[in-house]
């Protein structure tokens, strides 16, 4: 297995596990009650969507297409 595979699989895990963090921090009540009135989430919780989505594709990339040569 080449390196840029299992980077891409700490990637994927890492950006899916913040995913879940954010998906927890969104279900607060004191995230709901902003959400309420601002319309939108803290920025804490956004980064963590963002920032785990993001790692999440890029490992989803790098894991299918890192080891061809």
């Amino acid at each position: 297995m080449g390196t840029f595979r299992i980077l891409g699989i700490a990637l994927l895990v890492g950006g899916l596990i913040a995913l879940y963090f954010g998906w927890q921090a969104s279900e607060t009540l004191l995230e709901q009650a902003h959400e309420t009135v601002t319309g939108r989430f803290t920025e804490e919780t956004t980064w963590y969507f963002i920032g785990g989505g993001a790692a999440a594709v890029a490992g989803l990339f790098l894991m299918l297409l890192g080891g061809k040569r």
